[in-house]
């Protein structure tokens, strides 16, 4: 029997725009932090509309240096989501601060709401929002309760290139958002992230710590011949984003519109389409379908056992994958905070029923219908 062509979960969108692009980089012998990194940065800011933008080398980075910036440290508290990937929480540890859970809303998949004042407490001292898949949250209330509770606000956008909420891009709403570029998001450049604010005061020691915490990095003093010395002006890491993932970078924030049209495309494809299966609870859309960046599409089965389906689904040679288990469901949470099973059962609830479909701008409409049809097959038999 010939073999069902291969239908990816996610791949991302290079051409001969990237390689070229990197050859260049490669070609001038400047490789690390330099020219392509500042380039990138005033693109991407000048995109979401806000003052600053700093490269790091990965969205985790991005979130331990807000918390960083912002004196957030051994003891504080700070509010999220547990329905999320482990390095939202992984960031606030690594400043000793304690990852506080708050339930999610069942139809958006995002923090509700209105359980964060209940968890505040003398010890919080931010809320850290995530855009699930690329749904935007209710960012004015939660600008709100910051604000009348005096709380750094700092959103994980992961997810969120190019979201929009209520006519502004995620990324100019937060003190400090956090985005990433790993291989399967939206704009990619293999690894790294960016951190974005409008704060003066929060940009210039960003752009330090990022490096070290050196006040002129090489390409500056080569750039400028100035004198090799230099100063170490506040504490440091090794964040920084290279060239050549910047120079990637540039062209895919190019490409950005039209990716995300595609996306847009296919998910209402899917939306249509899957709504007919009475077995299926399709993702719920914003008000403005345009404001969902649609970086994952993700169904909840309404019976049957997921993990069945995700298997039955890879024999029909179509890749899908589960996002996400619940953070206070691993073993390192339940013995490290005391979270256990039953603390957040929207959460869990989610989780035992959600599937990711295929959904990337290389896919082609007659992927997605192949997608459609399959489930419709499997949900029949």
């Amino acid at each position: 029997m010939e073999q069902k062509p291969f239908i990816p979960f996610s791949r991302p969108w290079i051409d001969e725009t990237e390689i070229e692009a990197v050859s260049q980089v490669l070609e001038s012998k400047w490789i690390s932090t330099g020219g392509r990194v500042r380039e990138f940065e005033r693109a991407f800011a000048e995109y979401l509309r806000v003052k600053h933008a700093i490269a790091v080398s990965s969205c985790t980075a991005a979130l331990h240096l807000s918390l960083v910036v912002t004196g957030i440290s051994v003891g504080d508290e700070v509010i999220t989501t547990p329905y999320t990937f482990t390095a939202t929480a992984e960031a606030i540890r690594y400043v000793g601060a304690k990852p506080v859970f708050v339930d999610i809303c069942a139809d958006t998949l995002n923090i509700d709401v209105t359980k964060i004042e209940q968890a505040i407490t003398p010890k919080t001292k931010a809320i850290m929002p995530v855009h699930i898949a690329g749904f935007p949250c209710e960012m004015d209330t939660i600008r709100e309760i910051c604000d009348a509770n005096k709380l750094v606000l700092i959103d994980d956008a992961a997810h969120a290139i190019p979201t929009e909420y209520k006519g502004h891009y995620i990324g100019a709403l937060g003190d400090l958002s956090a985005f990433s570029f790993y291989a399967n998001k939206n704009l990619t450049t293999g690894e790294g992230g960016m951190i974005t604010t409008n704060d003066d005061t929060l940009a210039k020691p960003l752009r330090t710590m990022r490096l070290h915490g050196i006040d002129k990095d090489a390409w500056s003093r080569q750039s400028k011949r100035t004198m090799w010395r230099y100063d170490i002006t506040t504490e440091g890491y090794k964040y920084n984003m290279t060239d050549i993932q910047a120079a990637m970078g540039i062209c895919q924030l190019m490409k950005l519109n039209k990716q995300h049209e595609r996306r847009q495309n296919f998910a209402h494809i899917y939306q249509t389409e899957l709504e007919k299966f009475s077995q299926i609870k399709t993702p719920t859309i914003p008000e403005n379908p345009a404001e969902h960046s649609w970086h994952l599409y993700m169904i909840q089965l309404q019976n049957g056992d997921r993990d069945d389906f995700v298997d039955a689904m890879r024999e029909e040679n179509i890749e899908c994958s589960v996002h996400y288990i619940p953070l206070h469901l691993f073993d390192f949470y339940q013995k490290q905070y005391g979270y256990s099973v039953g603390d957040f059962p929207n959460a869990e609830s989610v989780f035992e029923r959600v599937v990711s479909l295929p959904l990337h701008p290389g896919l082609t409409e007659n992927d997605i219908h192949t997608v459609i049809d399959t489930i419709g097959n499997l949900l029949s038999s």
